[in-house]
């Protein structure tokens, strides 16, 4: 369980409602026996530090970072970077969070490089664009880390060695997305393919019928959600992206009566 993510606004947060956020987060995973990590992304880094050695304060049991996303850095800053901000946390496991929003993208060498300087760096949340999202990327990357991929991602690059999600699914139906997980443990490509096929046609609508008004990330997981019924939330996300409406609920809901029902029953 995790905070701090995109679809958490991190990049939208003040120092403080992190904080209210990250200890919350921490508190009710340990309350169900539950490790939490928290992200601790930042512009710079003394942002990135004071996140994470909050994190390590409240007893987080590991943290996210992503690359600096404002000024790209070089390659000789990469390493240092990671290992700075892993020492303010005192060593807890590090999963790196690489987007090409971030304007750099790691080589599987500069992976391996942080790896041997940090040695509690255990996970890669690959996205398009980055090595770990390729078949060749991932299967090198996962010979010394878990690769995490989309779920739709995983009848490719299961075989290869991904390891898990960071999942948006389980915000809309946790149920589908426990089973995928099965599925995936179990090396059931065939099944996974059949099972997924579903989930990227609606990810494909999603993206066509909404990203085009501006909603993506955290607008579309929030109403995404609301829509399958899961969960009770808002649907304002922080400007100046935009945030869904109630139309588009009734949208995406008209979809998967149509074409994914499963996704309505809760």
């Amino acid at each position: 369980m995790y905070s701090g993510g995109t679809t958490g606004e991190f990049y939208a947060m003040e120092f403080d409602e992190f904080q209210a956020v990250a200890r919350a987060t921490v508190e009710e995973a340990q309350s169900y026996g539950k490790p939490a990590m928290v992200g601790c992304g930042s512009t710079y880094t003394l942002g990135a530090t004071r996140r994470a050695a909050f994190a390590s304060e409240i007893g987080a049991n590991a943290i996210q970072l992503v690359l600096p996303y404002w000024i790209e850095l070089g390659d000789d800053q990469v390493v240092p970077f990671f290992s700075e901000v892993s020492a303010a946390a005192g060593g807890l496991p590090l999963s790196i969070y690489e987007t090409t929003r971030a304007r750099k993208c790691l080589r599987a060498d500069q992976h391996r490089a942080i790896k041997d300087a940090i040695p509690s760096y255990l996970m890669v949340k690959a996205n398009p664009g980055s090595v770990g999202l390729t078949p060749e990327g991932c299967e090198v990357l996962s010979h010394f880390l878990n690769v995490f991929v989309d779920e739709t991602e995983w009848p490719k690059l299961g075989p290869k060695g991904a390891a898990g999600a960071c999942s948006w699914l389980f915000y809309w139906k946790p149920q589908l997305s426990l089973r995928l997980w099965e599925l995936l443990r179990q090396q059931e490509w065939e099944s996974l393919e059949r099972e997924t096929s579903p989930v990227k046609r609606l990810l494909d609508f999603a993206i066509t019928e909404f990203e085009s008004k501006g909603l993506t990330d955290t607008a579309l997981d929030r109403f995404g959600a609301i829509a399958s019924g899961f969960l009770r939330t808002s649907l304002h996300n922080r400007g100046p992206y935009p945030s869904a409406t109630q139309d588009d609920v009734v949208t995406l809901r008209q979809w998967c009566h149509e074409h994914f029902p499963e996704m309505l029953k809760v």
